[in-house]
């Protein structure tokens, strides 16, 4: 999870119950199924509270369907959208959550963009249902923890509902565009997921303004700049015609909220575009990172991009 990179990646989620006066600190009360109880905002959508986890955890994955809703089963591959409540086992507080921020989280299911535990415990469950996940430490942070407020070997309670899904594609589709201008780079027209190739043309003058062209034109909605786009990406520097990212490495998609975006020509290189479409952009460094070095990209580079717009959330 990108924002959440602190707790749930090192690149971080009932039948209503309620409590009973004088019994609230009762076992019962405190746990309902193996697993710690609501205490509050039981129901979907509503902001949860949890107890306090009782006796020893589970030692394995416990995933608890507090209620089940009726949409498409969640597959691997697929872009869901959460809220979320995480509290550590022992704990009386929530390390984290995003209730009540007015955003749901993205999660790509089966990605490894998350810990093991929301992988495997939310692949299978249907949108509309709230879950919730016991999550041993070895599907967590295991030894290492993470921060101050997940110490080493915690186990992990979290109280997950599932808002939405989206079937992400393979690959951009669509018609093939031309690509005639032998000063522009050529990216790869191949759409079965794999890699898609880009060569910069040798001895050419850089770009000194922004290219974003199509290369696959798909069918999909025009890209608002309000929009976050789920995205497959191939991106090298012009000068030494050399890939300094690809999701393809390691199978992923990226998903991207346009307001957030910090390089301007990537977000102006997608606003317009059509969803399902594959498209050149060429970023001059005035638009991408200017004098300053980013990780392996040199400072003051021209960037070059295949990237596949796959679809809008």
């Amino acid at each position: 999870m990108r924002r959440l990179a602190g707790l749930l990646v090192v690149p971080l989620l009932l039948l209503s119950t309620a409590a009973c006066g004088d019994d609230s600190g009762s076992d019962s009360a405190q746990m309902k199924n193996g697993a710690p109880s609501i205490t509050k905002g039981a129901k979907f959508g509503e902001t949860p509270t949890l107890s306090q986890g009782k006796g020893e955890p589970p030692k394995e994955l416990k995933v608890v369907v507090i209620s089940e809703g009726t949409g498409e089963v969640l597959k691997k591959n697929d872009l869901a959208q959460v809220n979320y409540l995480g509290q550590v086992w022992d704990g009386k507080e929530p390390f984290d959550q995003s209730f009540g921020k007015g955003k749901p989280f993205d999660v790509t299911i089966g990605a490894g963009q998350v810990i093991k535990g929301w992988d495997q415990g939310l692949e299978g469950q249907k949108v509309g249902s709230r879950v919730e996940l016991v999550i041993p430490p070895e599907l967590g942070y295991g030894a290492q923890g993470s921060g101050e407020k997940i110490k080493a070997n915690a186990t992990l309670v979290f109280v997950v509902d599932i808002v939405k899904a989206v079937t992400v594609p393979a690959s951009a589709t669509g018609k093939e565009v031309p690509q005639g201008n032998k000063d522009l780079p050529k990216v790869g027209t191949n759409t079965d997921g794999k890699e898609v190739s880009v060569t910069v043309p040798k001895d050419t003058a850089e770009p000194t303004k922004l290219v974003s062209e199509y290369v696959l034109e798909g069918d999909g909605p025009v890209v608002k700049d309000t929009d976050s786009v789920v995205v497959k990406f191939n991106g090298k520097t012009w000068k030494d015609d050399k890939t300094f990212e690809s999701t393809y490495t390691s199978d992923q998609t990226v998903t991207w909220p346009l307001e957030q975006l910090s390089v301007k020509g990537l977000k102006d290189g997608i606003v317009g575009k059509k969803a399902g479409s594959r498209v050149l952009l060429v970023i001059p460094s005035d638009l991408a990172f200017g004098d300053k070095e980013q990780g392996t990209i040199p400072a003051k580079s021209t960037l070059v991009f295949s990237l596949d717009i796959l679809t809008v959330v």
